[in-house]
């Protein structure tokens, strides 16, 4: 399993969103995780008790021989802002994924074709 760090900046962490923030990542990467490193989760609530949309998910995922994706995503409602956030990293990761295996496909086809 991945190493999962999740960070809050502007309020304390509860037991809840802990536990959602992890289920919805593991939900969301599992079946990549051997390609992850180490997962970050940063939470903010920007304006504070000023309310607004101001409640701030940020994933950085450290990748095996890649760089990093980032993703971040601002909402009202914090619990919306991990669930677009995560459903957006687990997308990327898949292309980013699909795009290395189509590359190396093709540099494998390239090289046979050399060999003829």
């Amino acid at each position: 399993m991945m190493q999962l760090d999740i960070q809050t900046n502007g309020f304390s962490i509860t037991e809840g969103i802990r536990h959602y923030t992890t289920q919805r990542m593991q939900f969301a990467l599992d079946r990549n995780d051997g390609q992850i490193i180490h997962a970050r989760v940063s939470l903010a609530d920007i304006n504070g008790p000023r309310g607004g949309i101001d409640k701030r998910c940020q994933i950085n995922l450290a990748l095996v021989g890649q760089n990093n994706i980032v993703i971040e995503d601002t909402e009202a409602d914090l619990y919306v802002a991990i669930d677009r956030a995560s459903g957006r990293c687990e997308r990327t990761l898949v292309r980013r994924l699909e795009r290395l295996r189509q590359h190396s496909h093709d540099s494998a086809t390239i090289k046979l074709a050399d060999e003829e």
